[in-house]
């Protein structure tokens, strides 16, 4: 399954896996240790060449221990969270031999090293527990052989993790049973279906966000009776709204969705008690300026979402990139790192007309927007074949990074 350094019996795998951004929100579960949600979610899986995490799984009779490594430093590998996704690819993996050791397999009591890395700064805000579960998932399966539904065992390692399991537009499903066999990701389209889709990541601060997510949501369920009714009545209708406005490559429909439930989900953030704030004055500000571009336009080419913290995701079709880029950077001129401002896919110039600044630049706010991420769609997780990217050296410690 792994490659096997036979003669030092080090068995190593390496993934790379996506970030993803949810058009319909997951907030509430319904069971807390499975992990499963009181509503489905809907999300578009973010191109690996500007936000990723790779991790590399390593297993040796030598090793004395289990270790996890997350950017270069150690972290503890007893995370409940961590030992759920051991437990359930050694599960499957045991499933799947039917119970006789297999002696070419990788023997199921070798301690393993685990060391995983993000491509982006964890403290930028960019969702990093649902890429990073689904690498880890994705790593281990690989190391020990095991194709089964990996979506659900990402899942026990963070909800929004399962979604990362798979490129372009994909529905976490709520199921129903009680044991969670069929709370699962399903790929609604590839990234390839809309190919002039964009996505820009307004970076606004790196801080850590006020309420993290897990006790935030359910401190929601406990006392927010808007979430139940957005549970209940509100996304089953725009689940099937949003497929269809996918399907139909509908930006229109799309963004005017995208931008309605996120503002539902921070309502129902509003709603909980005491009452959790995610979006800042400067996230308010992004929102007016979105509206304001639009109605300039007379429709809608941007739609913004905000998960659980202040920074912004807008969706845009590629003929507006440059356009609205240039926009926002009027709006938050950049304090020091003018050539920085705009990092990944390139961006073209665009000049503004006067009609267009005067209606929609209204008080610039400089130095506000950190910079902004341009990219796009893009696939699951990878399988790294090169052995120099290891991030694990033949001895199973981590490689000294140049």
């Amino acid at each position: 399954a792994a490659a096997m350094a036979a003669e030092r019996g080090l068995a190593v795998a390496t993934c790379t896996a996506p970030v993803n951004i949810a058009v319909i929100k997951y907030w509430g579960k319904r069971d807390t240790d499975l992990i499963l949600p009181i509503n489905s979610s809907l999300s578009v899986t973010l191109h690996q060449d500007q936000l990723k995490t790779t991790t590399t799984a390593a297993a040796s009779r030598d090793f004395t221990e289990d270790r996890l490594w997350l950017n270069g430093k150690e972290a503890d590998v007893g995370h409940p969270r961590v030992q759920a996704c051991l437990r359930e690819v050694r599960r499957l993996a045991r499933k799947r031999r039917g119970g006789n050791e297999d002696t070419a397999a990788l023997s199921l009591s070798y301690k393993i090293h685990i060391a995983s890395e993000n491509n982006f700064p964890t403290a930028a805000g960019l969702a990093s527990s649902a890429a990073g579960y689904a690498c880890l998932v994705s790593a281990l399966a690989r190391l020990y052989g095991v194709q089964e539904e990996l979506s659900e065992v990402a899942r026990q390692g963070s909800g929004s993790a399962c979604r990362s399991m798979f490129g372009g537009f994909v529905q976490w499903q709520r199921g129903e049973r009680p044991d969670g066999t069929d709370s699962l990701a399903l790929q609604v389209a590839p990234e390839t279906h809309w190919p002039e889709l964009r996505v820009l990541v307004l970076v606004v601060s790196g801080e850590k966000k006020p309420v993290g997510s897990t006790a935030g949501m359910q401190t929601s369920v406990e006392t927010s009776p808007l979430l139940k009714h957005r549970a209940e009545v509100v996304v089953p209708e725009r689940l099937t709204q949003m497929m269809q406005h996918i399907r139909e490559r509908d930006f229109e429909g799309f963004g005017q969705l995208a931008m309605r439930d996120s503002n539902q989900f921070h309502a129902t953030c509003l709603d909980t008690f005491p009452p959790i704030f995610y979006l800042t004055d400067l996230s308010r500000h992004i929102i007016a300026l979105a509206h304001r571009y639009n109605a300039h336009h007379g429709h809608t080419k941007v739609a913004y979402t905000f998960d659980a913290g202040p920074n912004a995701v807008i969706f845009a079709l590629a003929d507006t990139v440059a356009e609205f880029v240039e926009v926002v950077r009027r709006s938050f001129p950049p304090a020091t790192n003018g050539d920085q401002f705009v990092r990944g896919l390139p961006v073209g110039l665009a000049a503004l007309s006067q009609e267009l600044v005067a209606a929609v630049v209204t008080e610039p706010v400089p130095g506000a927007v950190q910079y902004i991420l341009h990219t796009k769609p893009g696939p699951g997780p990878q399988l790294v074949d090169d052995p120099s990217q290891h991030l694990l050296g033949a001895d199973g410690l981590p490689r000294s990074r140049a």
